[in-house]
């Protein structure tokens, strides 16, 4: 959802309104910035994130020298309109120090670590098949991949069973990460997986 300046309450800021950027693809939250309506209007029509300066007072376009931008998604308003949530696809780190976020250096967390993990697995796929094993497993035979699927699927089901919460854990990570390698080698995208869970799920 992209919503119009008509949405926005710029007043109660004097002209200002924060704008809070998350990733689209791992739900962090990136960096916080201040819109005008220009700032706002521009980022809408080139689809790259624009803020205003209030040192500089004047409009800039995140990575106009950096190069690390950030592709548009959506916005929406808060309950109160004066506050912006700005999904967004970062080209590189957001913060200026260099770290994916301004909040820190740490990564996604959480849930978010699946999509920062997709993104990863997708990178291998041009990479030399022996540079790693998860490129040898995406440019070898599919039934390859599937097959690890199957095999890590079956080593969950009995650690759950015979062995300790430790080793069902870890087996569980063995399955998660083999299934978005299968999933990557069938060019599907782990959302189109959860589109399909949030299809199913009953409020």
């Amino acid at each position: 959802m992209t919503i119009s300046t008509r949405d926005i309450d710029f007043d109660k800021g004097e002209g200002l309104v924060p704008a809070i950027v998350q990733n689209a693809q791992t739900e962090q939250v990136l960096m916080l910035g201040y819109m005008n309506e220009a700032a706002f209007e521009k980022t809408v029509q080139t689809k790259r994130v624009t803020f205003y300066s209030r040192s500089r007072k004047t409009l800039w376009t995140k990575g106009e020298t950096s190069q690390n931008t950030l592709d548009l998604v959506s916005i929406t308003q808060d309950c109160d309109t004066d506050t912006l949530l700005v999904r967004a696809v970062p080209n590189g780190p957001t913060c200026h120090l260099g770290t994916l976020s301004c909040f820190g250096d740490k990564g996604p967390q959480g849930i978010g670590f699946l999509a920062y993990l997709e993104a990863l697995i997708e990178t291998r796929k041009t990479a030399e098949p022996d540079s790693s094993y998860t490129a040898k497993l995406l440019q070898g035979p599919l039934r390859r991949a599937a097959q690890k699927v199957g095999e890590e699927g079956v080593e969950t089901a009995l650690a759950a069973v015979a062995e300790t919460d430790e080793k069902l854990v870890s087996e569980a990570a063995d399955l998660i990460y083999h299934t978005l390698v299968l999933l990557a080698a069938k060019d599907i995208k782990l959302n189109a997986v959860i589109e399909a869970l949030k299809s199913r799920h009953k409020n």
